[in-house]
């Protein structure tokens, strides 16, 4: 199985671990990152472990960044997806930037730190030297602390691309940008009011006739990156998949640690054993444990197989990218099955709001929503192991 072996920015996520967890309860009451944790995770280099390193970033391969963002996710699931949203943006965004721009916007902010959305909910009309923008993106985790936000939009100029898959020309789809827009220029509004992640400060972010200059935007659909390093030859569907099983099993991993803690000293009512004594906690207690390093070595693989294509210079087929795809979305559904076992056996212990079991809970569950690791997924990656064409095409 392929591992970090400890890397540097995993000792480095891990170390931050205790100040995490000390400003965890503030997250769930701010609904947002305390930006003390933020500037500590900046500093640190986290947000740029997925950056090209010509630019100061750590251009980690995908196992470091699944345990960097694990490591963090394990001591609180809403700074972890926050962190890992910013990975991505400071990731992907900065593969794609105009090099001159980002070399002058890297140096400027040693500790830059991104958010973004990656749905066309803007609208950009040409003008001379740039863009005119408006727009309301939802789900712009981590917008009250980022120094930019990377914004997709639709071009009004009623241009429509045709999109090419392997078996020909699927329709058309309008054509897309993406606009940089400094933390001065953008407007949050106050709309995430949730259970699960509630700490992840995943609010809608606006801006209205907004001035983007042309250095200032990419093109994620048609464009390929700027850096040639064998991360910027990943598929993109791919590395958007494998950063959210990080946050689902550091989340998953937190609700077992914390079993393992309250089976020692919890005496089930009218027992005279500890929790840890008795045959069905022993028993979930395994199973939770197996499905999530089961699961979790399936991601490894596939990833993994992935990674050492693109290395040796060749590029990933569709068999690889399904079988990245199914361990991805497979992982998170069995994170969710860990927790709930570990969360079934401790009994109403996990019921109360301090319990670290019941957040993991009610965290884990919002991980596999997000549509990159949706269930449909385990059903598309049958078709096309099967040989049939994908339905959801985005492989």
């Amino acid at each position: 199985m392929h591992t970090s072996q400890e890397q540097p920015l995993v000792a480095a996520a891990r170390a931050l671990q205790p100040l995490v967890q000390q400003h965890a309860p503030s997250a769930q009451q701010l609904r947002h990152v305390p930006e003390g944790v933020v500037r500590a995770m900046a500093a640190a280099g986290l947000y740029r472990t997925a950056a090209p390193a010509c630019f100061g970033g750590a251009e980690a391969d995908p196992f470091t960044t699944i345990e960097v963002i694990e490591a963090i996710s394990q001591a609180d699931g809403s700074i972890g997806w926050a962190l890992m949203i910013g990975i991505e943006t400071v990731g992907i965004g900065g593969a794609l930037m105009d090099r001159d721009m980002a070399a002058g916007l890297f140096a400027a902010h040693p500790d830059l730190v991104m958010c973004g959305a990656l749905n066309p909910q803007g609208r950009a009309r040409k003008v001379d030297g740039g863009w005119q923008v408006s727009g309301q993106w939802p789900f712009a985790s981590g917008c009250h602390h980022a120094d930019l936000f990377w914004g997709q939009c639709v071009v009004e100029d009623g241009v429509v691309e045709n999109r090419v898959v392997e078996n020909g020309v699927v329709g058309g789809t309008p054509k897309l940008i993406e606009v940089l827009v400094p933390r001065a220029s953008y407007e949050i509004v106050d709309t995430w009011h949730v259970n699960g992640l509630r700490g992840t400060g995943s609010h809608d972010v606006r801006v209205t006739d907004l001035f983007v200059p042309d250095e200032m935007t990419t093109q994620v659909s048609g464009q390929k990156p700027r850096h040639d390093g064998p991360l910027y030859r990943m598929p993109p569907f791919t590395r958007l998949a494998y950063n959210k099983v990080g946050v689902a099993t550091g989340i998953a991993r937190s609700a077992l640690d914390a079993f393992v803690e309250l089976a020692e000293h919890k005496q089930p009512r009218l027992s005279s054993r500890a929790l840890r004594e008795r045959p069905r906690a022993q028993l979930g207690y395994a199973q939770a444990e197996a499905a999530l390093r089961g699961a979790r070595a399936f991601v490894f693989d596939a990833v993994g197989d992935v990674w050492d294509t693109v290395n040796a210079g060749g590029v990933a087929d569709r068999r690889q990218r399904a079988l990245v795809r199914l361990a991805c979305s497979h992982a998170c559904q069995e994170a969710i099955r860990a927790v709930e076992l570990v969360h079934q056996t401790a009994g109403t212990s996990a019921n109360f709001e301090d319990s670290p079991i019941g957040q993991a809970r009610r965290d884990v569950a919002v991980v596999a929503q997000q549509l990159m690791v949706a269930p449909q997924f385990i059903e598309d990656a049958g078709r096309v192991l099967l040989g049939l064409d994908p339905a959801e095409l985005i492989l």
